[in-house]
């Protein structure tokens, strides 16, 4: 028996996985530091839920040129109207 290693329970899953909503929105995502990219594996894909405090800042950067290029696109149909 190996004192060093437990016991494994047969349902081990990985902690995180990459943030889809960084994935579709960031350009530069694939040159992010691979722990940036990642998020916790049981939530959403929110700032929140990244790994780093680096990751957290570039989603919420993300979120906001998100927000911005929506509301460029929302302002120009309002004027037209």
């Amino acid at each position: 028996m190996d004192l060093f290693h437990r016991k494994s329970q047969g349902k081990d899953t990985r902690t995180g996985r990459d943030c889809q909503f960084c994935y579709r929105v960031d350009p530069d995502f694939t040159k992010r530091d691979p722990m940036d990219r990642l998020v916790l594996s049981k939530l959403d894909d929110s700032a929140a839920a990244h790994l780093t405090e680096d990751g957290y800042v570039q989603h919420r950067i993300a979120e906001l040129l998100k927000k911005r290029t929506l509301g460029v696109a929302d302002a120009s149909l309002a004027k037209s109207a």
